[in-house]
């Protein structure tokens, strides 16, 4: 193999692991944003759970973001939480900062 083949290697492996910690990430960051939104809720225990499960699978719905924000929000203005929108945004925002965190520190 010639380097350039060595380099192109190189450069499809490092893609492949960032996708792969992108979606990680995401996925650990939709599920801490369902179990902040499920305490808001008032949800506890096997149900806080089974909420944040939902959330992290109405991520499947489409690319991006929106579906996510559309499930929490609509959850959050049907149990009548005032600036839901601004508040789930602001929490997706923090909790993808956590999210990374924890994949960098392997827990």
């Amino acid at each position: 193999m010639t380097t350039f083949d060595n380099r192109k290697d190189a450069f499809e492996n490092k893609f492949a692991h960032d996708e792969e910690l992108r979606f990680k990430a995401t996925a650990r960051r939709n599920k801490l944003l369902g179990l902040w939104a499920a305490e808001k809720l008032g949800k506890t225990g096997a149900d806080a759970d089974a909420y944040a499960k939902s959330v992290v699978m109405a991520d499947f719905e489409e690319a991006g973001d929106e579906d996510v924000v559309r499930k929490v929000r609509g959850d959050l203005d049907a149990a009548g939480v005032a600036n839901a929108e601004t508040q789930v945004r602001q929490a997706m925002h923090d909790l993808m900062a956590k999210a990374i965190a924890a994949i960098q520190a392997g827990t």
